[in-house]
């Protein structure tokens, strides 16, 4: 036994070194965690899908988690035709050109100057455009046509991300300006967030908003997509120093302690108010720290971290009980969680930002208070941006495909109407109608509506349109 445990020694200790000793092993340990890290983020869209089918109501779940699943089909591939080519293409500090496009002149060997393989940074980049465009969803579920919608966010993903990306990673203007973003909370949720609001606008409330209560069907299953996210969040947040160094150490550090503190600061203002610690709320907290710690993940020290966390916090749950307050229905608070939260973290970053934590440049609680300036002109020039690209495209889509859903699919439900599908069955089976059935059906209700009245004297026409798919 000994003998085999000094074998075992001797063995990692010539091996170790080995691992790290050249250039082609720092690479190959760098390859390693972004592999890792491209698997992870990718597994954020389905954990978001379960977040957001979670939210709704039982008769638009799959609609809703389909509107997440989709954009890894049609949005992955619109970034291999020429996203990633717009994005990190050498063009001018606006846009980049097309010379990336298809994935033009890179191969296997290809590293570039990142210490990665540039196309495992090609797959990296593409898992953060696919979740940026499902995070428009949650403000427009239950009400949006879904061919209308995948259209979207694919012209999306290519005329709005693809020039954010690049003023900001790509060489462009924000970038040389000195602004900071080490994963995302100008490019990714301050950009969605604000096409999520310019959406849920356009598209207009869901029937019967402000007059019945839309409940979420299974908060356990939101609860799961907030795991699956914060497991992901590592990846995210930790894989954006493209290397398994310090930087990335710090990063997933941060990913744990700030969504911690929001957590435990969130779940004190929800019982001052309310005397209950709501499951939905804890999800909301988490999803809230994670967003607000994205931008300075790599860029400010742990207890930093935790102060960004706390005031992510009071933002966030502040700008919900406000949001309920105005005739926006922002399903699913999208503009609370991803536009506030994206926006405190930006600006926070050029606050606690330190080169001593792998700052770019101090932030001005460290003596630099230009920095947080120049934080909030990226934000605002973001948002000023996506918010006017959002709408034309919007309504030049409506041109060609109506956006809203019509009337008897909204209630009835989008998973059958859109999908031919149910989240859920009742019974054995269900009975096979033809179209001629459906139409005399349809005919048979509205003879039925226009001509009698119901035992109470309220008209036949509000007892059919309630069905029990309308309140599940």
């Amino acid at each position: 036994m000994k003998r085999y445990f000094s074998f075992l020694g001797l063995l990692l200790c010539t091996a170790l070194p080995v691992f790290a000793q050249d250039n082609a092993g720092v690479t190959q340990a760098n390859n390693a965690w972004m592999l890792i890290s491209t698997a992870l983020v990718f597994l954020m869209t389905p954990g978001l899908a379960f977040f957001y089918g979670g939210l709704v109501r039982s008769k638009n779940a799959l609609n809703t988690m389909m509107m997440s699943f989709i954009s890894m089909g049609i949005v992955l591939v619109a970034w291999l035709f020429i996203g990633f080519s717009l994005a990190f293409g050498k063009g001018n500090p606006y846009l980049g050109d097309l010379s990336l496009a298809m994935l033009s002149g890179i191969g296997l060997e290809n590293e570039g100057t990142l210490g990665i393989n540039t196309l495992l940074f090609f797959a990296f980049q593409g898992t953060f455009v696919v979740i940026a465009a499902a995070l428009i969803s949650g403000a427009i579920v239950e009400r949006m046509r879904f061919s209308a919608y995948a259209l979207f966010i694919t012209l999306w993903s290519i005329l709005v991300y693809a020039p954010v990306c690049h003023w900001i990673w790509g060489g462009g203007f924000l970038g040389t300006a000195g602004a900071m973003d080490f994963a995302g909370g100008t490019v990714i949720h301050i950009n969605a967030a604000t096409a999520a609001v310019v959406a849920a606008l356009v598209l207009g409330k869901r029937k019967s908003y402000g007059r019945q209560a839309f409940l979420p069907h299974n908060v356990p299953f939101a609860l799961l997509g907030t795991g699956l996210l914060w497991f992901g969040w590592f990846g995210f947040n930790g894989g954006s120093a493209l290397a398994a160094g310090n930087s990335a150490i710090l990063a997933c550090l941060n990913t744990m302690l700030a969504p911690a503190a929001t957590l435990a600061v969130w779940a004190g203002l929800d019982h001052l108010r309310s005397k209950q610690v709501t499951a939905v709320g804890t999800a909301t907290a988490i999803v809230v720290g994670l967003v607000v710690i994205t931008p300075a993940a790599g860029f400010v020290s742990p207890v930093s971290a935790i102060i960004m966390g706390i005031i992510g916090a009071f933002a966030s749950y502040y700008a919900i009980i406000w949001r309920t307050r105005t005739k926006l229905d922002d399903s699913l608070d999208v503009l609370a969680a991803h536009g506030v939260g994206g926006l405190v973290g930006a600006l926070l970053t050029g606050v606690f930002a330190q080169k001593a934590w792998g700052g770019l440049s101090e932030g001005a609680l460290f003596g630099n208070p230009m920095q947080l300036w120049i934080q909030a002109e990226g934000a605002l020039i973001t948002i000023a941006y996506s918010a006017i690209v959002t709408y034309i495209l919007l309504k030049l889509i409506n041109l060609i495909i109506p956006i809203r859903a019509d009337e008897k699919t909204e209630a009835l439900g989008l998973d059958v109407i859109l999908h031919g599908e149910e989240a859920y069955s009742d019974g054995e089976g269900a009975i096979l109608l033809s179209e001629n059935d459906l139409i005399e059906a349809d005919n048979i209700r509205e003879t039925l509506i226009s001509t009698y009245k119901s035992g109470d004297g309220s008209s036949l026409s509000e007892t059919l349109e309630v069905t029990p798919s309308d309140n599940r």
